[in-house]
This record gives structure tokens, C-alpha cells and sequence, in this order.
């Protein structure tokens, strides 16, 4: 067909092989681009201009993302049982109205798990404006008297840094190194009988095998190392049916399976006979 004069000339189609590769190319350039403007940063932020760039346009993008409404305006806490309101809020660094992008929730866990009672946290951002944390708070369980002072210990031993201990007078006091380790497991044990328990003063780690009890701030159990839940158990019937700890005995050893040795206190010495002069009486020889 001829072309009419003057209609405009038709350039002709590109292939589809040339637009592969002209997208190929393009494409190809992308990673090089993102290499020198990750480079690009990474040379001026070595440097203190470069830094204060940096943290300039970090501002005012956070100062952005404030005027959309991001920003803190409530801070949900699940379980708190000691731990103030007040030291969580501080903890976290983020108060009402400041921007929640701008709170780091790694760094307001690490601060949250630095508390003294705080065993574990999980601290979340729940944009648009809301903080979640989570606390696993720890349990006091005992005091602890070793080497010439006594720490509060939580359920697995660990010591809760506290600097009064008056409130925790009338917990349990285990006593000697290792005890703190082992004090949840003798609790239990001790709470199966929960009469005799209540007489309990002291329970004193020995050789790192077993436990001496001091009961009625007078009495002393020698617990066995292998079988000290048989041995309590024992001890807590023979007072049911007999009332041993009721009587004057200094010292009741369960060690043995077949047989309780009891120690009494030694009897107080009779006082001598004086002449009415004050004088010890002479017989005659």
C-alpha cells in the first residue's frame, strides 16, 4: 500500500527481544544504585556532619509521623503485682504524646528485665498509639543467711536485690551455701504437713547433702540426704500420736529408717544443801 502524502510516518514497533533487554538494563542498574547510596551513607555517617545529618532527618521524620497521630497516648501492663506503674513507665522512656516509632521495644525490654522484680517482659508497639508490656514479675519464696548476711531468693534461687527486708520477716530462712538452690524443693516437702511446718524457724543446708530444722526455735530435726520426704512424714505422725517435740528434747535424728534417736536437754544440776550460815553442810565421817 502506498503512503498518501502527507499522513505522518509510523515508526516502526520495538521487537519484544529489544524490551526484554531494555528492562534487563534497567533493572540491572537498580542494585547499583542502592549499593552507592548505601555507601554513600555509610561514608557520611563516619563522619560528625554526616551524623548530625543523619539524626536530623531522624527527627523530623519522627516529628512527621507525630503530626499523623503516631504517638503514645496509652500504655497497657499485664502482670504487675509489685512493680510500680511509675518505674515501668520510666523504664520504658516513652511517655503520653511521644512518638511510639521513636521507642525502641528491645531497649524497653532489656530496661524492664533490669527491674528487681521482673523476671521476664515482652514489650510491643501497637500502632497507632497504644504500648503493650507483659511482665512475668518474680516470687518471693525465703530469706537466705549466708556468709555474714541475708538476701531475699525467689523460687529458683535467685537473689532479688532489696535493700529493706523488714515486710519479709516471717518468710521461711534457709540457711548456709547452696541452700538457695534447693529451698523451693524443701518447701514443698515441708508443706505436705503443714502443722509441723508452721513450727518450723530455720532449715539449715549441711554438707550440701541434707537438711538440719530447727523447730520451736529449740528442737533440732537431723534430716536424712536420700529420703527426707519418708523421714518428714515419720516425724510429722510420731507428733500427731505422741507428741515427741512437745517433750524436753534438745535434738530428734530421723537419719535412720528403722529408728529415732532423741537427745534430751541435760537436766539442770541440784543445788547443794546449805547450813542456815550459808555454808555447804559437813557430814560426819
Amino acid at each position: 500500500m502506498r503512503r498518501m502524502k502527507g499522513s505522518p510516518r509510523r515508526r516502526p514497533r520495538p521487537s519484544g527481544l529489544s524490551v526484554l533487554l531494555r528492562r534487563l538494563a534497567l533493572w540491572a542498574g537498580v542494585p547499583v544504585l542502592l549499593a552507592g547510596g548505601l555507601y554513600g551513607a555509610f561514608q557520611l555517617s563516619r563522619s560528625s556532619l554526616g551524623q548530625w545529618a543523619m539524626g536530623y532527618a531522624a527527627d523530623r521524620m519522627l516529628d512527621g509521623t507525630a503530626r499523623l497521630g503516631l504517638v503514645v497516648t496509652d500504655v497497657k501492663v499485664e502482670g504487675r503485682e509489685t512493680t510500680d506503674r511509675e518505674t515501668i513507665l520510666t523504664a520504658l522512656s516513652a511517655g503520653p504524646g511521644t512518638p511510639i516509632l521513636a521507642m525502641s521495644p528491645r531497649r524497653a525490654k532489656e530496661q524492664l528485665e533490669a527491674l528487681p522484680w521482673v523476671r521476664s517482659a515482652v514489650v510491643e508497639r501497637r500502632l497507632p498509639d497504644t504500648l503493650y508490656v507483659r511482665l512475668v514479675e518474680r516470687k518471693p519464696l525465703a530469706l537466705w543467711q549466708h556468709a555474714g548476711k541475708i538476701e531475699l531468693i525467689d523460687y529458683e534461687g535467685g537473689v532479688i536485690p532489696m535493700v529493706r527486708l523488714d515486710r519479709f520477716a516471717k518468710l521461711p530462712l534457709v540457711v548456709g551455701e547452696g541452700a538457695a538452690g534447693r529451698a523451693a524443693e524443701l518447701l514443698d516437702m515441708l508443706a505436705t504437713e503443714p502443722d509441723l511446718a508452721a513450727r518450723v524457724n530455720a532449715a539449715i543446708r549441711v554438707g550440701g547433702r541434707r537438711w538440719n530444722l530447727r523447730i520451736d526455735n529449740a528442737i533440732d530435726v537431723l534430716l536424712p540426704a536420700d529420703t527426707p520426704a519418708s523421714a518428714w512424714a515419720q516425724l510429722a505422725r510420731l507428733e500427731r500420736s505422741s507428741a515427741i517435740l512437745r517433750r524436753d528434747v534438745q535434738t530428734v535424728d530421723v537419719r535412720l529408717p528403722d529408728r529415732l534417736v532423741l537427745r534430751v536437754n541435760p537436766e539442770a544440776p541440784k543445788e547443794t544443801p546449805t547450813s542456815k550460815k550459808g555454808r555447804p553442810s559437813a557430814k560426819n565421817t
